[in-house]
């Protein structure tokens, strides 16, 4: 009974996965690209003649399922999710190397942002539109979204979300999971259509509007120019691009509350204030640091602000090719790829409340010294917070630490120097898309043997995951329970 409500589920969540092809398919008639009916009709059909019957036989009975199955279902569904979403590229023929198509496909839906196309410009606009459509649905989550169109999924729902969502604490904006789900996402539809329509007050035509959207609001980094932003030369879209990347890497909740009024909880809240701290600190170094070699004070200051945002999110865009800016510039954006967006966000990264319950535990600790007999706690929010928080905290850098040395060794050895390979594991591992060296602007990872890109991908995943719903699916505890 388990693993055929287990088996119930997964074909669930690719069926209404599968469903969201039919956008780019429609697109594909609207162009007049018949050659790419076939690559998204195979995958569609694939999946829903099985999906069909299982739906209409058992729509009536209930779905129950343990609190250890979620991580099971979510890590299954994300793998395979991957895979399917491969089967466009692959069959179009613009991506022949399944491999290739199965990384590009994890980049996408894990919102990470790298490539491994080398012209972007040539791919037909319906697979374009489809890469791009990936980050919008893995950026809130697959997961999420099923649970807010099926609420025969709200038994055990919120531990599907409790699994595939970020941070070390999760809640609901609502007593009811599916009532968050809908809220949820009902605030990134609200985003992504007004930087749609800021974009296109800008000068950018329908489809690069939605499609640099669905990157930005799932700080994904996917674009439809080879050049990314700085193909537009638009002061007008760096900002708006800028400002909605900073508001997508923000705690969602939060931004649900301040929509309703509630300014206090923000005011209050201890990772809202150093997420805003951090972005300053950096804009003003980096501002600084780029003064001597720029037109203006104006110039600096944007790609400053692009580029911190670009980084500390996850998004993964260029304006300009950092690589080539003053060191200090480079390692402070280096130094941002470590911290990430804020818990609750569709970014990535360690997290801002991560590193800040650490920097607490650490002045912590260097009180204990002084004070052997005192007692100690970290205070979040106002409260004070729990000791598990902590602890779990630390376990989390640590397995992110570890991943990021294996993910450099399995890099470098294709060849690649040591700081592009660690350049790539943070890219990779923390899904942001961009990096330095030989994984910086313009990038791409087509020329890497086909066992790394296997190995990024499934580092994407569990970066996307949190690492923990990946790591616990293959511990021994979890198969001998």
């Amino acid at each position: 009974m388990r693993w055929a409500t287990i088996f119930r589920v997964l074909l669930l969540l690719l069926g209404v996965f599968a469903l969201t092809m039919v956008v780019p398919l429609v697109l594909a008639l609207v162009y007049g690209e018949g050659d790419m009916i076939r690559p998204f009709m195979a995958p569609m059909a694939l999946v829903l003649l099985p999906v069909l019957p299982v739906v209409f036989l058992t729509w009536k009975q209930p779905i129950r399922f343990s609190a250890s199955d979620r991580f099971l279902l979510v890590f299954f569904t994300w793998v395979l999710i991957c895979l399917l979403g491969a089967v466009p590229y692959y069959l179009s023929g613009h991506i022949p190397r399944w491999a290739d198509a199965v990384f590009e496909s994890a980049s996408g839906f894990t919102t990470t942002g790298a490539t491994v196309i080398a012209d972007v410009e040539v791919i037909p606009r319906s697979l374009l539109f489809w890469r791009a459509m990936t980050h919008w649905l893995g950026g809130m989550g697959i997961v999420v979204l099923t649970v807010a169109l099926l609420p025969l999924l709200g038994i055990g729902g919120f531990q599907l979300v409790k699994a595939e969502t970020t941070g070390p604490e999760k809640e609901k904006i609502t007593p009811k999971i599916t009532e968050t789900a809908k809220i949820l996402w009902f605030l990134y539809l609200i985003l992504t259509a007004l930087e749609t329509l800021f974009l296109c007050i800008g000068g950018l035509d329908w489809f690069d509007a939605v499609t640099h959207s669905f990157s930005t609001i799932a700080t994904g980094g996917f674009s439809t120019r080879n050049d990314s932003i700085a193909a537009y030369n638009s002061p007008w879209v760096e900002v708006v691009c800028t400002v909605f990347m900073i508001l997508s890497g923000f705690n969602f909740s939060l931004l649900y509350r301040l929509s309703q009024g509630k300014y206090r909880d923000i005011l209050n809240n201890s990772e809202a204030k150093a997420y805003g701290r951090i972005i300053l600190v950096s804009v003003g170094v980096i501002t600084l640091s780029l003064l001597p070699g720029t037109a203006s004070l104006g110039e600096s200051l944007r790609k400053a602000f692009f580029h911190t945002a670009t980084i500390i999110t996850s998004t993964g865009f260029a304006a300009a090719d950092h690589n080539q800016w003053p060191p200090l510039a480079q390692g402070l954006l280096f130094f941002l790829m470590f911290i990430g967006g804020c818990s609750g966000s569709t970014a990535g990264g360690i997290k801002v409340v991560r590193m800040l319950v650490l920097y607490k535990q650490a002045g912590n600790e260097m009180k204990r010294l002084l004070y052997p007999q005192g007692v100690f706690t970290i205070r979040l929010n106002k409260k004070v917070g729990r000791k598990d928080v902590v602890y779990g905290v630390a376990g989390f850098v640590f397995l992110y630490l570890f991943m990021i040395l294996i993910t450099t060794l399995i890099v470098s050895s294709a060849g690649w120097d040591v700081f592009s390979s660690l350049s790539t594991a943070l890219l990779t591992l923390g899904n942001i898309g961009l990096g330095f060296g030989l994984a910086g602007p313009g990038a791409t990872f087509g020329g890497l043997p086909g066992y790394v890109k296997w190995a990024l991908s499934l580092v994407m995943i569990a970066g996307r995951l949190e690492l923990w719903t990946a790591f616990v699916f293959f511990s021994r505890d979890y198969w001998r329970q």
